[in-house]
């Protein structure tokens, strides 16, 4: 199936997330990329309102045309888990292809951990990209000696955190810029991530 997709809790969703789902759908020519944004996040809290980090993916990529969001995860009303969202999504599209799956080389090296790996491995092929600059992609071979199936983006790594776009928010500093002027009007509008 040519489909990506972007999994991630995108809090908020910026232009580094935008830029490399644009270079990946021209890169590997996908149909589509699938924005996932994570209900319940396992491996990490998620500040602000679930419905907020949906609302915000949905308006940074309305009227682009190879980008879609997916509110799967929502339906499930369960921990985020990436593994139940591929076979939840599997099912709802018909198919038992493995989807490709955009990640950072900061998360894929815990991928390991990642809940039901021996299976997700068979389920999904790696589009990583690089969460630093330097990358020594070579660290990366023992996991192919284990099944996993990857390919590397050559997108120079845009360092933009969504954990400092919010430390920016409470401290009143400017994100534009950073993030979509939509994006950056619904954070004002909704009083996100401000430190009462």
């Amino acid at each position: 199936m040519n489909i990506c997709l972007f999994c991630g809790t995108f809090n908020p969703i910026h232009n580094a997330h935008l830029r490399m789902a644009e270079h990946v759908l021209r890169k590997f020519e996908f149909e589509k990329i699938i924005f996932i944004p994570s209900y319940l996040p396992p491996h990490k809290c998620a500040d602000g309102e679930a419905e907020h980090r949906l609302k915000m993916v949905q308006l940074a990529i309305e009227n682009h045309k190879g980008f879609e969001v997916s509110d799967i995860e929502f339906l499930l009303n369960a921990t985020s888990y990436t593994y139940l969202t591929v076979v939840a999504l599997q099912k709802r599209l018909g198919t038992s292809e493995k989807f490709n799956f955009i990640i950072g080389t900061d998360a894929f090296e815990k991928i390991e951990s990642w809940y039901e790996a021996d299976k997700l491995k068979h389920l999904l092929k790696f589009i990583v990209s690089r969460r630093e600059d330097d990358c020594n992609l070579s660290r990366f071979d023992y996991l192919r000696a284990k099944g996993y199936d990857f390919d590397f983006t050559n997108l120079a790594f845009y360092d933009i955190s969504s954990t400092e776009l919010r430390e920016k928010i409470a401290r009143g500093e400017s994100i534009s810029g950073l993030v979509p002027p939509k994006i950056e009007d619904y954070i004002i509008e909704n009083g996100l991530y401000r430190r009462d």
